[in-house]
């Protein structure tokens, strides 16, 4: 009971990670985000923990930031989770990535991901490659302001044309390469497209950041897959 080592959980990733949710502007032409860390999955990972493991102290270390990709978390990968010697390590990129680079950047996505797994994997921590949530599919008639709206068409085109599913289809390919578990989350909000959901409107921004409910699909997928 008293000899219990605690344990540590990073999570590496973008917006989706760090906890954001819906989207305002603060100028003509740029916006903020609404930040809920206490709804974030990563927060219901140790909510579900601290049921499962009362007795076992479950160090989170939300390590997502708005707007990062691949290329950001390489840069900080040492200070905002190695340097914390966690057990395990849970790595989300592809929204962002898919949105700047396009099919040109799926290369590029792969061999950096490929070295955050490696660097991860070398220093003896478990790792796990989550896949993200789906872009809005239209543009959502709750949009009426020109900046959201072209952010909005933008974005659908990268899902509709099966870029972000490409992108984490190369993930999914680099992670077995590594030796590093998915936790595809992606496909199954494609199932939930495929049964009749409108999953534009399971977005908060109604562009890329889940409503807080569906945090909820990410943390039990992660569980199931932690006890795989």
């Amino acid at each position: 009971l008293y000899a219990r080592k605690p344990i540590t959980i990073a999570f590496l990733g973008d917006s989706v990670t760090q906890g954001c949710f819906e989207c305002y502007k603060t100028g003509p032409n740029s916006l903020e985000t609404v930040f809920d860390y206490g709804s974030a999955y990563s927060t219901r990972i140790r909510e579900m923990f601290a049921i499962l493991y009362p007795n076992v102290q479950v160090n989170i270390i939300n390590s997502g930031i708005s707007g990062d990709g691949t290329l950001g978390g390489i840069a900080r990968l040492e200070r905002d989770v190695l340097a914390y010697n966690p057990d395990l390590v849970v790595v989300s990129y592809g929204l962002n990535d898919a949105a700047i680079g396009g099919v040109e950047g799926l290369d590029g996505y792969g061999q950096r991901l490929g070295e955050i797994f490696s660097r991860i994997t070398a220093t003896g921590a478990e790792c796990i490659f989550l896949t993200e949530n789906m872009m809005n599919t239209k543009t959502s008639c709750h949009l009426t302001d020109a900046l959201f709206i072209s952010l909005a068409e933008g974005f659908a085109k990268v899902e509709n044309d099966g870029i972000l599913q490409q992108y984490f289809e190369r993930a999914k390919a680099v992670a077995q390469e590594h030796g590093v578990k998915v936790c595809d989350c992606y496909s199954k909000w494609k199932k939930l497209q495929q049964g009749g959901v409108d999953t534009t409107e399971m977005l908060s921004n109604k562009l890329n950041h889940p409503i807080r409910p569906l945090q909820y699909i990410f943390a039990f997928s992660l569980m199931e897959t932690m006890f795989e």
